[in-house]
């Protein structure tokens, strides 16, 4: 039996969707280092909650100006709650936080989208509950919720704003939904800008609108409302960028026109780069795959999803994406929703469907998803095994952990889901597997990450603990400091390009950091103001060959 099947009352869901997210998104989410985009979105964070301002960002004492700041707020927001932290877990739980809301919201979209279909009629919002669990359980879904960075902000706001602005089109008595879907188009935009309105709203909008006349009445009818919504969106999402330009206009000029090139020679890849979007979805890629594939999943998803809408929603943002010349995998994001639509339509066809009225096709791919799941699950603890994963040792409590897990899953699969072809326990196979190697691997993902790691090495935060470093509050750079040094330091190292009258001037005792020898860069004569007391060095990655900076003391004579 499928631990999918006796799941039918709205209650029982909603525990399923946050039991699958709360494993997804929330455990073990202090596991992988800081990435550099967390660096700069938490030394921002850490920099508002010390006094800085919280609507003209800094970031290591510059102006931050490149990115909206919600998501740096709600970092701060936790960091004013709890005290100033550098568990990243605690970081990381508005990420995770806004990751569970983009489930939700896309669960709420999904009910509107299907309502009418007519295959919902013997299982209402059934759909739009496996479209959640499989957006939980998809990988990059997965990846981005686990980053305290700005993309899975704006995803899931733009998302929610889809939702209302559906119900409140489909409604007669909807102006609220509408003016509130407005309102989050507007906090997605001070998230991450215009991206979300070019890679969320507009793919969606062409996809619902174009050749659907129905649907454009429906909107027409909400025209008040829908004008309000777009006004609104404006206000709120544009506040912020007014309010920097009123203030610090010659930069923020600087700062457009830099993220305007970047969009064409930074990080720039093919158009083609995004081909294998569907394999982001994880272990549902194969059943994504055949959903793109119009003439065999039309007929069959197209009863419990709008097929047209959800495949033109993908091919628009695929297409979009692909016109801007900088590319990265977690861009795709925005694809993601569509696709899980597609993933659970075709189940919902499969499970909905006598075995004897299934075709070979179908047989087919029900059993190829089956034998690849079971491949996956029997290969993990071989892998581990092999590889020799720190705490998953051959022999290990972990690994018979793993073993014994895997192996119940491949009968299962094999037995259940293969054999007797259903669908129910493919899905939920799935969906315990992910969970599984999520809660079981990822405590493990810092000793892989530190497996070639020379030991013994001084880093910046153990500067702090040196017995000259103790006791002075003012650090600075005689050289750029790099944002994830910025933040494994602990507090602000502004750049300091000191004169000979600066250093006449200085009162206190100053740590100095720079990339080469510290007097090599002072100016002449420093010698008859300062005194230079080289302390030791620190290195800026996980061996010898990552380089290594200086770390002096100045004093004033």
């Amino acid at each position: 039996m499928s631990i999918l099947h006796p799941v039918s009352s709205r209650w029982g869901q909603a525990v399923a969707v946050l039991l699958v997210s709360s494993f997804s998104f929330f455990i073990h989410g202090d596991a992988p280092a800081v990435s550099l985009m967390e660096s700069r979105n938490f030394v921002a964070a850490r920099e508002m909650v010390a006094g800085g301002s919280w609507l003209i960002p800094t970031m290591n004492g510059e102006l931050r100006l490149a990115k909206p700041p919600l998501p740096t707020w709600a970092v701060a927001a936790v960091q004013q709650l709890s005290g100033p932290t550098a568990d990243l877990g605690m970081l990381r739980l508005p990420a995770a936080v806004a990751a569970l809301v983009l489930v939700l919201f896309f669960w709420g979209l999904a009910r509107e989208l299907t309502r009418q279909q007519p295959g919902e009629a013997s299982a209402p919002g059934r759909t739009a509950w496996l479209a959640a669990l499989v957006l939980a359980s998809s990988l990059l879904v997965i990846t981005t919720g686990r980053e305290g960075q700005w993309d899975i902000f704006a995803n899931s706001l733009m998302v929610g704003s889809l939702w209302l602005l559906v119900r409140g089109w489909q409604r007669e008595r909807g102006v609220v939904d509408i003016l509130l879907g407005g309102l989050l188009a507007g906090l997605s935009m001070l998230s991450k800008g215009p991206v979300p309105l070019y890679a969320v709203l507009l793919p969606f909008l062409l996809a619902f609108l174009v050749q659907q006349p129905q649907r454009r009445r429906l909107v027409v009818r909400q025209g008040s409302a829908t004008l309000g919504a777009g006004v609104l969106a404006l206000l709120v999402g544009g506040a912020w960028p007014l309010y920097i330009w009123l203030k610090v206009a010659p930069v923020a000029l600087h700062v457009a026109r830099t993220e305007m090139s970047s969009w064409a020679d930074r990080h720039v890849q093919p158009f083609w780069y995004y081909w294998s979007f569907f394999a982001f979805t994880g272990l549902w890629a194969l059943v994504a795959l055949a959903g793109l594939v119009a003439p065999y999943a039309r007929a069959r998803a197209g009863r419990f999803v709008p097929y047209a809408l959800a495949l033109a929603w993908v091919v628009g943002g695929l297409v979009l994406l692909s016109l801007v010349p900088e590319k990265k995998e977690r861009y795709m994001l925005p694809l993601m929703p569509p696709l899980a639509l597609l993933v659970a339509g075709l189940i919902r066809y499969w499970e909905s469907t006598a075995r004897p009225a299934l075709a070979k096709a179908d047989v087919g791919l029900i059993r190829s998803w089956g034998a690849l799941l079971a491949l996956v699950a029997a290969a993990l603890p071989v892998i581990m095994g092999v590889v020799g994963l720190p705490g998953f040792t051959i022999g290990s409590t972990r690994w018979a952990c793993v073993v014994g897990i895997c192996s119940g899953l491949v009968v299962w699969v094999l037995g259940q889901g293969v054999r007797r072809l259903q669908p129910r326990v493919l899905t939920g196979a799935t969906i315990v597997f992910t969970a599984s190697v999520l809660a079981l691997l990822m405590p493990a993902y810092p000793a892989w990450e530190a497996r070639k790691d020379t030991p013994g090495l001084a880093h910046i935060q153990d500067v702090r603990t040196w017995p000259q470093a103790r006791g002075l509050a003012d650090w600075r750079s005689l050289d750029t400091l790099h944002v994830k040094q910025a933040w494994s330091a602990g507090r602000t190292v502004p750049v300091w390009h000191p004169s000979l009258m600066d250093l006449q001037n200085l009162k206190k005792p100053v740590l100095v950091l720079a990339g080469s020898p510290v007097p090599a860069k002072l100016p002449a004569g420093w010698q008859q103001s300062v005194r230079v007391q080289r302390l030791d060095s620190f290195y800026l990655g996980r061996n010898e060959k990552s380089g290594y900076w200086h770390v002096s003391r100045i004093d004033p004579i």
